[in-house]
C-alpha cells in the first residue's frame, strides 16, 4: 500500500516539475528579445547641449549608444520660467527618444533632464541646456530627485550576495545527498541546510524585483509603484527572475522525496534540468545577456555560477557534515571522487572565467584602469589562492588513501570556503559594475575614466562624480543627503578644483541646481595629477559645511 502511495507522489512530483519546466520555456520564449550591448550612452541631442536656437523645436530628441528602456516620468524638459515644456509621453524607438515640446515656449535656456534604462537592466541619467533665441539663467527640475537611494544601491548588491549564497546552500547538499552520502546517516542537517537555500534564493529573487523599482526610476526603499512594478515585470530582468521563481517552485517538489531518501534516476534527471535553466536565469538578467556576444556569454556565465555552486557547496557538506560523521571506510571511498569534482569544477570556472574577462575587459588598458577590470584582478588574485589550497587540499586526500590513515582536511577546507566567500562578495559587487569594455570606451571610441566617491560633514553627505576624470572636458554631478540618507534641500552650491602640484590656483565649477539636492556642471581640467575639489552646499542661511576630494586625472 506504501509502495502506491509513494507511486502516485512521484508521478505528481515529476509532472509539477515538467509543468514548471514548460512554463519557463514559454516565459524565456515570449520575454522581451535584449539587445547586445550594455550601459547606454547619450551620443548626441537634437537641438545639442548648450545650442542657442532661433525658434523653439516642435520636439527633443536624445540618442543613445544602445537601444533603451523607459522609466516612467523620467524625461522632462523644463522652461525658463519652471515649468513643464514637454507634451505627452516620449517615443522610444531603440537607442532614439523623441520628447514632443511645446514650439511655442519662451525664450530662454531650457533643461532637459532624462533617466532611462540600459539593456542591462542598469539606469542611466544625465541633464543638459539649451537656449530659444538667447540663453538665460537656467532653470532648477522641482521634480523628484530621480537618483536612487543609497541604500538601495547597497541593497541590490546584498540581494545578489544572498542568491549566490542561497544557490550555494541548495546545490551542495543536494549534489552530495545525491551521489555520495552514505546510507546510515541522518539526512536531516543537509536537507535543512538545502531548504534554506531555496528560501534563500526566493528571497533574494523578490528583494531583486522589489530593488529594481526604486534603482532604475529613483528613490528609496519604500518608492515603489504599480506603474513601475508592471514595468520591471514586463521587462528580460523580470521576466528572467519570474521565471526563475518558477523553477524553484517546480524543484521543490521533486526536493522533499530526494532529500529524506535516494531518489530515482528519472527525479534526478528532471532535477538536474530544472537546475540549469534555473543557473541560465542569473546571466540573462545581467551582463552577459548584453555583451557583444550574448549566446556565448550567457551559457559561459551559467557555467561559472554552477561551478562555483558545486565546489563551494560540496566543501560546505565536507567540512560541515562529512568530515564530522563519516567513518573512515566512507570517508575513503568519498573524498577521491569529491577531489575529482572539485577539480573538474574548478577547470571548468578557469575556463568560463576565462572567456568572461577576454568578453567583459576585452584590452589590457581596461583590465588595470577599470573599477571592473580592478576588482576583476582581486578576484582572480583570490582564486589563486583558492586553488592553491585546493591542490594542498587534493595532496592531503591523495596522501590519506595511500596511507590508509587519516590525514587532517577539515582545516585547508574550511581555508577555501573562507576564501571563496570573499570570491563571492566580488562577485556580487561585479554585477553591479560598469562592464571594462563599456567603461574605458566612449560612444566615439574616447578612453573614458570615471572618478565616485562619497564625503561626509556635519550637515551632509556629498555624492560626488566626475566624468571622464581625464584632461580635458569633464562633467560634474553633485547629490546630497542627510544622515539617514534621504534628499538635503541645498540653497546654494560652490566648487573649485586646484592642482597644487603644478601651481594651478583653485578653478570655479559652474554648478546647475537640476533638483533640491542634485547639481551639475561643466569644467576643463588642462593638466593630469591628483586634483583637489573642494565642495560648499549651504543648507540654510546660515548652516554650511565644506567637503574636499582628491580626484585622480589621466
Amino acid at each position: 500500500m506504501a509502495g502506491m502511495t509513494v507511486a502516485p507522489r512521484r508521478w505528481l512530483a515529476r509532472l509539477a516539475a515538467t509543468a514548471g519546466l514548460l512554463v519557463t520555456l514559454v516565459a524565456l520564449l515570449i520575454a522581451p528579445a535584449s539587445p547586445a550591448s550594455a550601459h547606454a550612452v547619450l551620443e548626441s541631442s537634437s537641438p545639442a547641449a548648450s545650442a542657442v536656437v532661433p525658434s523653439g523645436p516642435a520636439e527633443v530628441v536624445l540618442t543613445f549608444s544602445e537601444s533603451v528602456r523607459q522609466v516612467p516620468g523620467k524625461i522632462r524638459v523644463i522652461a525658463p520660467d519652471g515649468s513643464r515644456a514637454d507634451r505627452g509621453e516620449p517615443r522610444f524607438d531603440g537607442g532614439a527618444v523623441t520628447v514632443p515640446v511645446d514650439p511655442a515656449g519662451a525664450r530662454g535656456t531650457y533643461l532637459v533632464s532624462y533617466r532611462v534604462i540600459s539593456a542591462d537592466s542598469h539606469p542611466v541619467s544625465g541633464a543638459f541646456t539649451y537656449s530659444v533665441g538667447a540663453p538665460s539663467t537656467p532653470p532648477v527640475d522641482s521634480g523628484a530627485d530621480s537618483r536612487a537611494d543609497p541604500v538601495v544601491g547597497a541593497g541590490v548588491k546584498v540581494a545578489r550576495f544572498l542568491g549566490y549564497a542561497g544557490l550555494v546552500l541548495l546545490v551542495g547538499p543536494v549534489l552530495v545527498l545525491a551521489a555520495l552520502w552514505p546510507r546510515r546517516l541522518s539526512r536531516r542537517g543537509p536537507a535543512r541546510l538545502a531548504w534554506a537555500g531555496v528560501a534563500l534564493v526566493a528571497f533574494a529573487t523578490l528583494a531583486d524585483l522589489w530593488l529594481q523599482v526604486p534603482y532604475t526610476a529613483g528613490g528609496g526603499l519604500f518608492d515603489v509603484t504599480g506603474e513601475g512594478l508592471s514595468s520591471v515585470l514586463g521587462s528580460t530582468f523580470g521576466a528572467a527572475h519570474l521565471v526563475r521563481l518558477g523553477l524553484l517552485a517546480a524543484a521543490a517538489f521533486l526536493l522533499r522525496p530526494l532529500l529524506s531518501r535516494p531518489a530515482g534516476r528519472a527525479d534526478a534527471i528532471i532535477l538536474a534540468v530544472l537546475g540549469g535553466a534555473g543557473l541560465l536565469t542569473w546571466p540573462l538578467a545581467g551582463h552577459p545577456a548584453a555583451s557583444p556576444a550574448p549566446a556565448v556569454s550567457v551559457l559561459v556565465d551559467a557555467v561559472h555560477l554552477g561551478s562555483m555552486a558545486v565546489w563551494l557547496g560540496g566543501l560546505l557538506m565536507l567540512a560541515g557534515f562529512l568530515l564530522r560523521r563519516a567513518d573512515e571506510r566512507e570517508l575513503s571511498a568519498i573524498l577521491p571522487i569529491w577531489s575529482r569534482w572539485a577539480a573538474l569544477a574548478v577547470s571548468a570556472l578557469l575556463l568560463a572565467g576565462t572567456v568572461q574577462a577576454l568578453i567583459e575587459v576585452a584590452t589590457p588598458d581596461a583590465l588595470f584602469n577599470t573599477t571592473y577590470g580592478r576588482l576583476l584582478l582581486a578576484k582572480m588574485g583570490l582564486f589563486v589562492l583558492v586553488i592553491a589550497v585546493a591542490a594542498y587540499s587534493r595532496q592531503l586526500v591523495r596522501r590519506r588513501t595511500a596511507a590508509a590513515r587519516p590525514v587532517p582536511v577539515r582545516r585547508a577546507v574550511w581555508v577555501e570556503l573562507a576564501v571563496t566567500a570573499v570570491v563571492l562578495g566580488l562577485s556580487a559587487t561585479l554585477v553591479q559594475t560598469t562592464p571594462a569594455r563599456t567603461a574605458v570606451t566612449g560612444p566615439a571610441g574616447a578612453e573614458v575614466n570615471f572618478f565616485s566617491t562619497t564625503l561626509s560633514s556635519p550637515l551632509y553627505s556629498m555624492q560626488v562624480e566626475i566624468d571622464p576624470a581625464q584632461n580635458g572636458n569633464n562633467t560634474v554631478h553633485l547629490y546630497a543627503y542627510t544622515k539617514d540618507n534621504r534628499p538635503q534641500p541645498v540653497v546654494e552650491w560652490r566648487a573649485t578644483a586646484a592642482l597644487p602640484s603644478a601651481g594651478i590656483e583653485p578653478i570655479e565649477v559652474p554648478l546647475l541646481p537640476l533638483t533640491d539636492n542634485h547639481a551639475t556642471g561643466e569644467i576643463n581640467l588642462p593638466a593630469a595629477g591628483d586634483w583637489q575639489v573642494k565642495i560648499t552646499a549651504r543648507t540654510t542661511d546660515i548652516d554650511q559645511a565644506t567637503v574636499t576630494a582628491t580626484v585622480p586625472i589621466r
